[in-house]
């Protein structure tokens, strides 16, 4: 059974449920699944946390979620001020919470971040990652592994943040593999603000460069990271390149990179492969073994050419631009090209294959095991 003995103890399942609950504020009650332990054990915790007042249910408009009760915030802020002060105190969104649904929402699109953050191994805690974004930083900072800072840590810098007021970003990734600004957009299709989000893409290239972590490459570049629920929201992107109703933040030259990752387990292994270089350039030279070497400067986008010299694509991390401009060429020079993926992500690309595109698929399960061989927890 699970005794949490009043308050529970760090380094317990019941303690980083609260401790997830205070960065979050709400905790989508239909997230738990993804959270690491059995369905029934998680019952039992969620309980046992509601009958000591340290968690409670908010139900409203169709939506359940957990919120910390005033029991809870306290042992938190006792616990640990450092680490979750940012969130419990003042008038902050995670702990003046309203029951408007659009915040509410708001609140759970950011917490599916931070799940899939905390389960690719990404840092969220404010106590274990750089003070990035605090006004009149400007040395550089210690290395650090991959981190997220939400939003709010971002308008820490102040004044200037007020340029990006209007921006759907819900954060930002750092991590040796280049830096991130990250949204999550769930099944909806996307408005963008064309200009804030420019905006948000510049203070971001701005603060990178006077701020960089040292032992890390200096770049001011920017990539984005785009969350969505399955795979329809990137060929809905893709399907629309064409038309009046194009995306143009996503498609047009903002971004030399722009990835989509699906708000699953997927999704999570797919953030691990995004910033761990070493194993993506052992999947690169193992899916390169039977083919020619790429072409940099060819006419079509590639990272290698069949035996024909035809080009390929490896589209296991989907770059919404760089596929965009893969299929965009075979079209306009009517060549034949060869796409790879991953078999979850094969129903989105296949409405492309047939004709100038073959697909070709890798197996998850199989990729799964040689590469991150740790077992997924049900």
């Amino acid at each position: 059974m699970a005794d949490i003995s009043f308050y529970p103890q760090k380094d317990t399942q019941a303690y980083r449920l609260l401790e997830l609950t205070a960065i979050c504020g709400e905790l989508p009650a239909c997230l738990l699944h993804r959270i690491p332990g059995s369905a029934s054990y998680k019952d039992v915790l969620i309980w046992s946390l509601k009958k000591e007042r340290l968690l409670k249910t908010y139900y409203r408009d169709k939506l359940r979620g957990y919120r910390l009760g005033t029991k809870g915030k306290a042992f938190l802020l006792r616990e640990n001020p450092e680490r979750f002060s940012f969130y419990l105190t003042g008038n902050a969104d995670t702990n003046m919470l309203k029951s408007e649904i659009t915040r509410r929402l708001r609140l759970h699109r950011i917490a599916e971040i931070y799940i899939m953050m905390i389960n690719a191994g990404v840092t969220v805690f404010r106590d274990e990652k750089p003070d990035l974004f605090s006004p009149g930083v400007s040395e550089l900072l210690p290395i650090h592994p991959p981190a997220f800072y939400n939003s709010r840590e971002v308008k820490e810098l102040g004044i200037e943040t007020v340029k990006i007021r209007g921006s759907r970003m819900a954060g930002v990734m750092t991590s040796p593999a280049g830096n991130f600004l990250v949204y999550n957009i769930g099944t909806q299709s996307a408005k963008w603000d064309y200009r804030a989000e420019q905006r948000a893409q510049a203070l971001l290239q701005m603060t990178l460069c006077t701020r960089q972590t040292t032992g890390l490459p200096v770049t001011d570049k920017v990539s984005g990271l785009l969350f969505g629920n399955g795979m329809e929201p990137f060929y809905q992107i893709l399907s629309s390149a064409d038309s009046n109703t194009r995306c143009f933040f996503l498609l047009d030259g903002n971004y030399e990179h722009f990835y989509y990752l699906t708000n699953d387990f997927h999704g999570e292994v797919m953030l691990k492969l995004l910033y761990d270089t070493k194993r993506r350039a052992e999947l690169d030279r193992i899916l390169a073994l039977d083919l020619k070497t790429g072409i940099p400067d060819f006419s079509i986008e590639n990272d290698a050419l069949d035996r024909e010299g035809n080009p390929v694509l490896f589209g296991y991390l989907p770059d919404i631009p760089r596929v965009n401009r893969f299929l965009m060429a075979l079209q306009l020079r009517e060549r034949t090209g060869t796409l790879i993926c991953f078999d979850f992500q094969a129903e989105a690309y296949a409405q492309y294959a047939g004709g100038l595109l073959r697909l070709q698929t890798i197996s998850f399960e199989k990729f799964e095991r040689r590469f991150y061989p740790s077992k997924k927890e049900n």
